[in-house]
């Protein structure tokens, strides 16, 4: 199988593409600056918001998947727009389509959202994804659409948050809520999707439910760092306007994947 990874220089990006180098596939990887260094991944620069670009890219690699995950946090033209780009491209080359959405669309509330349940954003970043996801939907309805959560492993931006939480360097929150996925499980989970003929949403995370501060603990605990130093606040107390409470039901993805997705405190045992 010919896999474009369209973001492969990102966090996520990177280790799809790994392993689908590991799993005999020929492995195309795009970046907007800085590269990838994945061996066995041919690098190309590209700006999804130029969607000549994206189409010409696409239609010469010629993939039979593409894996997008392109997003930035502040940017609509790449989270929204970049992304209806991609799924026109690979729709027209006839491609398989896997597309990385986020929990990040939903306001949060006390019981578990189901993969079917509708975006219901409260900050610009949600509403961007909820975007990406109507955009992709209406051009490829044969997609697969994976909505994770905080993604932890070796170099993850989350766990560095919480180290520098516990070095009194940042803040971590207590009142907001969320289902971290190791990004090697959901790497091979969206590989085992862009092989499979699933269509539409999907929650896929990991069982545990913990708060960034509850993260930060674990943290701690993994790595044997002092925990006097670390701070938190809620979300109302620091005036952020940001999802609470949002857990992720992923039965479906436990009943139809292979790949099993482990909880973060199985993850971070000490």
């Amino acid at each position: 199988m010919r896999v474009l990874v369209v973001g492969g220089s990102g966090f996520l990006g990177r280790e799809v593409c790994r392993r689908a180098v590991d799993a005999g596939c020929s492995v195309v990887g795009t970046f907007h600056s800085g590269g990838i260094e994945v061996p066995g991944v041919a690098a190309r620069r590209l700006d999804v918001t130029d969607r000549a670009a994206v189409r010409a890219l696409v239609a010469q690699v010629r993939p039979d998947a593409v894996v997008s995950t392109p997003y930035r946090y502040d940017d609509w033209t790449v989270t929204a727009d970049g992304t209806a780009h991609v799924a026109v491209a690979a729709a027209e080359a006839g491609a398989r389509l896997v597309h990385m959405s986020s929990d990040a669309l939903h306001a949060g509330r006390p019981s578990p959202y189901l993969d079917d349940d509708v975006p219901t954003p409260i900050h610009a970043y949600g509403a961007a994804k909820a975007a990406a996801e109507t955009a992709v939907r209406a051009i490829d309805p044969g997609a697969a659409l994976v909505r994770t959560s905080l993604i932890v492993g070796a170099g993850s931006k989350q766990i560095q948050l919480c180290r520098d939480a516990l070095a009194g360097r940042a803040v971590l929150f207590t009142d907001e809520t969320r289902c971290p996925v190791d990004v090697t499980d959901l790497a091979d989970a969206v590989l085992e999707l862009a092989h499979s003929s699933y269509a539409g949403l999907l929650n896929v995370a990991g069982p545990d439910a913990v708060s960034r501060a509850e993260l930060g603990l674990l943290v701690a605990g993994r790595f044997g760092l002092d925990t006097a130093a670390l701070k938190t606040t809620t979300g109302g107390a620091a005036g952020v306007v940001r999802p609470t409470e949002v857990r992720l039901d992923c039965s479906r993805a436990t009943g139809l994947l292979r790949t099993r997705l482990r909880g973060v405190r199985e993850l971070l045992a000490s």
